[in-house]
């Protein structure tokens, strides 16, 4: 396709539950658009850091999250008409089900179901049909009815085991006048390597660039591609304000980025840099330290408790981390924190020395799922902002604390409904941590 004249045009892929196969359908329509010659950029509603990697992965153009409870509304605009502005397609993938969020003000529950409302974006639906056939046809009808405002605008049947399987699944629904665009047969080489945070990340995988491909041959196979684009609808939102982003923590950011430290969302990174900060990346597992030259260090979320060993055993990065937080700001955020704290007791039990910049302890081997939005007022001035600032995001984590030291807590932090959890994190002189992962500010 050539250079656009009219705004990008936009789906959203959806289904009935997490595992129903929106993630293999979405990288490999990603990748068949861009086959194409289709300037296509993907999306990820809610607090997901992993899927947008496959996006970039797909596409070569970074993925974007899209969060309608944790983003205000004038931010959560910005973001989609930046993301249209650079593409000619743009293709939403939902977390959970489509209709899965909180009871919380109208249009801001962390659904994906919000941004086809706010946006007028239509949905592709993916069903998982194993197990079913025409009772596939009373799901779709369920999802096209629900919400008069959520336009169902086609089905991809998921994972059949035959053609006489697509043909009862697939007629049933056409006969409630909702076209059935796709039909993917079962598969396993499909399917995607998983762990306990979800999906194995993009790049951990040995051959990404072939499983991408092998998906998009699926759906190539599978998916009317041209049919698909003709569904989509213009993504032209209006009144962005990007005054509820999170401010860059400093000029030059020391950032951990290797496969213990990477869940940084993308559109934090890029607000970053558009404000004119630099990021410099370093890697703790290489035994690698932050730059002298740095005002920041920021240690994401990610694996430690898979790398323990090899982070306590880093004795340059531990003295490097030491150096630098004698004078200036650190800041870690889930597995960052754990990695701040005193040792961490990997899965089999075993104790590892951590850097002993906070006070606490945790465990891995002691695993309690946490999983949810968390609203977040600061205590004090921290690299993730003043004091009294209040910072929306999100907790998912199976580590726990149980040893939980004698540092100051750096917030206090609500679930997404408002209902006090109690104070949060740690913080010592310049540096802080807490297991809460922050998306974009809240009292902007």
């Amino acid at each position: 396709m050539t250079a656009r004249a009219a705004p990008a045009r936009a789906i959203i892929v959806g289904a009935p539950r997490s595992g129903s196969g929106k993630t293999s359908v979405t990288i490999g329509l990603l990748r068949a658009l861009a086959r194409r010659g289709v300037a296509v950029r993907g999306a990820k509603s809610g607090p997901d850091y992993i899927d947008p990697g496959f996006h970039k992965a797909a596409t070569g153009k970074d993925g974007v999250n899209l969060d309608s409870w944790a983003m205000a509304p004038g931010l959560l605009a910005a973001l989609a008409a930046e993301t249209a502005g650079d593409a000619e397609a743009v293709v939403i993938e939902s977390a959970m089900g489509l209709f899965d969020g909180i009871p919380a003000e109208p249009g801001r529950s962390g659904a994906a179901a919000d941004m086809a409302r706010l946006f007028g974006v239509p949905v592709l639906l993916v069903l998982d049909a194993s197990g079913q056939s025409q009772t596939a046809a009373a799901i779709a009808k369920g999802f096209a009815t629900y919400d008069p405002g959520v336009k169902i605008a086609g089905v991809v049947l998921n994972r059949l085991g035959s053609e006489r399987h697509r043909t009862l699944a697939g007629d049933a629904i056409e006969a409630l006048g909702i076209p059935v665009v796709g039909a993917v047969m079962r598969d396993p080489a499909l399917t995607l390597p998983e762990r306990h945070l979800g999906l194995v990340q993009a790049g951990e995988h040995a051959d990404i660039e072939t499983h991408i491909e092998r998906l998009a041959d699926a759906m190539e196979r599978s998916i009317d591609i041209a049919r698909v684009l003709e569904l989509m609808t213009p993504l032209a939102p209006s009144g962005g304000d990007l005054s509820a982003a999170l401010p860059p923590p400093g000029q030059r950011i020391a950032l951990a980025q290797d496969q213990a430290f990477s869940f940084l969302y993308p559109h934090v990174a890029s607000h970053w840099r558009k404000a004119g900060a630099e990021i410099v990346p370093f890697s703790p597992l290489a035994d690698e330290t932050p730059g002298e030259d740095c005002d920041v260090c920021w240690l994401p979320g990610g694996y430690p408790e898979l790398h323990a060993g090899r982070l306590s055993a880093a004795a340059n990065f531990r003295a490097g981390m030491a150096r630098f937080a004698a004078k200036k700001p650190v800041h870690g955020e889930c597995g960052g924190f754990m990695t701040l704290g005193q040792g961490l007791v990997d899965a089999e039990g075993t104790r590892h020395e951590m850097l002993g910049l906070l006070s606490h302890s945790t465990s891995f081997a002691k695993r309690k799922m946490n999983l949810g939005y968390r609203q977040a007022t600061l205590r004090a001035g921290s690299a993730l902002g003043p004091a009294g600032a209040t910072v929306r995001g999100h907790e998912f984590h199976y580590a726990q604390v149980i040893e939980p030291g004698t540092d100051e807590p750096l917030a206090d932090i609500a679930d997404g409904q408002g209902k006090p959890l109690g104070p949060s994190g740690g913080r010592r002189g310049p540096v802080s941590g807490t297991f809460f992962h922050a998306i974009a500010r809240a009292d902007a």
